[in-house]
């Protein structure tokens, strides 16, 4: 057998001012063929496990350009056709191949570019014709477009969110993929519209239950292949935004479309109720200093450069200057001018630093301050599972009894060692200020002695109510009360 495999994935946040060029994506991760490093990325799994499976049966897999870029705003035209038709370009050159397996986010829009992901899924199958198998693997905060269904066989969707196990559904879809190949399944894929779109954690209830029913589902029924739940992006103005279910079996199509009706009700039933409780600066602060045990999480869930915001927000930074917060570790602000500022200072140095806030309204004020250079790195990197997430030239400052981490490249607060990484030990903090949503949570939970989940200022679309989308439909929840009428629920 020869298969051919490559990724190309950013998550497009259409509300964000930063935008993508290739640059971003060199930042982040680009590799030319053969060059992808052991350790995955979160959309680059299928490349990693099909060196393994593909040893293992002795076939060959031949590897095109691995490219992620983390999340942010538009997608520049020229850099998107260009890596397209890079990889393109070298499935060309593989051909006759028997498989593509192919790495997406799934949540991409590029300037001329509504459906990125459709359009590169369809030049791949007119490349390939329409009996070669073609499958990807999606992050569920993705568009599942009837463009991308109509190219692909079927996608695998990471289940986890925090998303801990892109490897493992990686391992699944190369599983159906040999299965296929070997012609043991024939599979089917359906799709079921929620008409919805919501946030839905898997560390709490009642998301947690409705994935380990899924996975029960897939242990116990022989004919049901993969289980997907695309949760949707609601970041993203483009016309299919929202929530849907994926069911994969095999060659039966009419159990999987009733399997996905059945879940995809149940899950609508349960709207508004799976997002973590939220409170805003002034009563996190409250919280976090009346504790009696540390390290207590603030986590500023909307400034999350994981869901496209720059990452330089500095209200809750302010609120806790405001109180005379100290022991506090504020992890990360993205500020690549002061990092260099603070590079050319030197470890050790007194300087007056601007920082923060520079991206746009509703992410506070800059911060002004006589400040001291503790700790430089250069390409600094933390952990994320089994990844090691970039975020660039770095800088430990401390102002006023605050460490503060300053980042040159946009990522989110995966794990503890975006702090030991720059000589803060977070274990030794009362409190520890991190943007994400809910990924932070796999590490963090393992130390925090609690998490306050805190919404300050407008740095993302986060009410979909209101969000002033262009492209969106109107007839999904929670645009329409009951999108599905007279449907029993």
């Amino acid at each position: 057998m020869r298969i051919f495999t490559a990724a190309l994935a950013t998550e497009t946040n259409t509300f964000s001012p930063i935008c993508v060029d290739r640059r971003a994506f060199e930042e982040s991760l680009y590799a030319p063929p053969g060059m992808h490093p052991s350790t995955p990325t979160l959309c680059t799994a299928p490349i990693t496990v099909g060196r393994e499976v593909c040893a293992q049966k002795g076939w060959t897999l031949i590897e095109g350009t691995a490219a992620w870029a983390d999340p942010a705003g538009l997608v520049n035209k020229k850099t998107y056709e260009g890596l397209r038709d890079e990889i393109l370009d070298q499935l060309r050159a593989a051909m006759p191949v028997d498989a593509v397996v192919i790495g997406l986010h799934g949540a991409m829009v590029a300037d001329g570019y509504i459906d990125p992901e459709g359009d590169f899924l369809s030049r791949i199958r007119e490349i390939i014709g329409p009996d070669i198998l073609l499958c990807a693997e999606l992050d569920p905060h993705s568009h599942l477009t009837e463009k991308r269904c109509q190219a692909a066989n079927f996608f695998v969707v990471f289940k986890e969110f925090p998303h801990t196990d892109f490897v493992d559904r990686a391992k699944d879809l190369w599983s159906i993929a040999v299965d296929t190949l070997e012609g043991r399944v024939t599979p089917v894929m359906s799709v079921f519209d929620c008409r919805m779109i919501d946030v839905f954690p898997t560390s709490k209830e009642p998301m947690r239950s409705f994935v380990d029913q899924l996975m029960a589902t897939e242990a116990s029924d022989a004919d049901v292949l993969s289980l997907s739940v695309i949760h949707g992006f609601m970041a993203g103005d483009v016309p299919e935004m929202g929530t849907k279910i994926i069911a994969v079996t095999n060659g039966n199509g009419s159990k999987g479309a009733d399997l996905a009706r059945t879940l995809g009700l149940e899950l609508f039933s349960k709207r508004g109720t799976f997002m973590v409780s939220q409170i805003d600066e002034k009563q996190a602060v409250d919280q976090a200093l009346a504790a009696t045990k540390g390290p207590v999480v603030i986590a500023d869930i909307w400034d999350n450069p994981g869901g496209g915001t720059a990452g330089d927000a500095t209200v809750v930074l302010a609120e806790l200057m405001a109180r005379g917060a100290k022991n506090v570790a504020v992890g990360m602000i993205w500020d690549p001018i002061a990092v260099q500022i603070c590079m050319a200072a030197g470890e050790g140095a007194e300087i007056q630093l601007r920082f923060g806030a520079k991206s746009a309204p509703g992410t506070g004020n800059p911060i002004d301050g006589l400040v001291k250079v503790i700790k430089l790195v250069a390409n600094a990197e933390m952990t994320f599972g089994e990844s090691l997430a970039p975020f660039g030239d770095a800088a430990h400052i401390h102002l006023d009894g605050i460490d503060i981490i300053l980042s040159s490249v946009r990522v989110q607060s995966y794990d503890p060692s975006l702090f030991t990484a720059l000589g803060v030990d977070p274990l030794t903090k009362d409190i520890l200020v991190v943007k994400s949503t809910n990924h932070f949570y796999a590490a963090f939970s393992k130390i925090a002695s609690d998490i306050l989940y805190c919404s300050a200022g407008t740095p993302y679309p986060n009410n979909p109510a209101t969000n002033p989308y262009r492209r969106v439909r109107r007839d999904i929840w929670p645009m329409m009360a009951n999108p599905h009428g007279n449907e029993t629920i």
